[in-house]
């Protein structure tokens, strides 16, 4: 893995640990009361969304880098391809 990659992975990996820090920060805010729970739940669904669109790049990434690609090349799917995926 050459140093371009790993800073690739480390961009990614740095937004995802924003988006846990928001989604935690939401869990404060609604057991501190200063928001309600509908406004919790809505913004937790985005923030899951953008969380699961990053796992996906980041997956995506290694795999190319696997097979000997690009990991460059990765890019971020539509939440609507993302979400659909099944188990």
């Amino acid at each position: 893995m050459t140093q371009q990659d790993r800073s690739g992975d480390d961009s990614v990996l740095a937004r995802i640990h924003e988006l846990v820090g928001e989604e935690r920060e939401l869990r404060d805010q609604l057991a501190a009361q200063k928001i309600d729970a509908d406004t919790e739940r809505g913004r937790l669904t985005a923030l899951e969304t953008q969380l699961d669109q990053c796992w996906d790049l980041l997956r995506q990434r290694r795999a190319r880098l696997d097979a000997g690609q690009d990991p460059n090349d990765a890019r971020v799917r539509p939440a609507s391809e993302v979400e659909n995926y099944l188990s």
